[in-house]
């Protein structure tokens, strides 16, 4: 599954919901801006450690921090990996040695712990599709509009198509053969139309199909 590596961009004061924040990740290599309402302690936590300002006495995840330490237990990363209605889910993945555990994890304590561990923060495409936002030239928050998003689709669909046009124009006959008789009996006559083309254009039989470009 894709994922997309976030920076925090910064932290706002929301007027919608009482004593709630949004949290605004960015993406490092693209426009969006994905927005995450979190709770007052939570915004304390993070904008403490943003700071670089340090608690009389340590908070949670400053304790959190310091029995992982404690126990050698190292956070590698943290994962944003579901939407469900309007509740973002995300998993800590921790390592110990050799054993790497995933642990469920509120976004909000996700972030305050991984700008302690001086981890990455990613999510997972599907999730960034369907909440991101753009800056607009007056540097306020909107969502997609629906041209983008289309854009966005086929941008997705031509990266897929390149990908498997690259990868079976390199494969010999039996090959090829073989895994359109597999999609076939699948079912998935459009993968295996594309891949007889393919083996076509290989063979330098007529077909619409052009693989010049996918030739290294």
């Amino acid at each position: 599954m894709k994922k997309i590596k976030l920076t925090i961009a910064g932290l706002s004061f929301t007027q919608t919901q009482t004593g709630a924040y949004v949290l605004i990740l960015s993406e490092d290599d693209g426009d969006r801006r994905l927005p995450v309402v979190i709770g007052n302690n939570e915004a304390q936590a993070i904008a403490i450690q943003l700071e670089g300002l340090k608690p009389y006495r340590p908070l949670t995840h400053d304790l959190f921090l310091s029995l992982a330490a404690a126990y050698r237990i190292e956070l590698t990363e943290i994962n944003i990996t579901r939407l469900e209605e309007g509740i973002f889910f995300s998993e800590l993945v921790c390592k110990r040695k050799d054993a790497i555990v995933k642990i469920d994890a509120r976004t909000s304590d996700a972030v305050a712990l991984a700008i302690r561990f001086k981890c990455p923060i990613f999510v997972v495409e599907d999730v960034m599709k369907r909440a991101a936002v753009y800056i607009d030239s007056e540097g306020k928050l909107r969502p997609f509009t629906e041209q983008e998003r289309d854009e966005e689709k086929k941008n997705d669909a031509g990266d897929i198509f390149e990908k498997f046009m690259r990868k079976h124009v390199k494969m010999d006959f039996p090959e090829l053969e073989k895994l359109m008789k597999q999609a076939a009996s699948e079912e998935d006559y459009e993968k295996a139309s594309l891949i007889r083309d393919i083996i076509r254009a290989k063979k330098g039989e007529q077909t619409d199909l052009d693989i010049s470009d996918y030739i290294d």
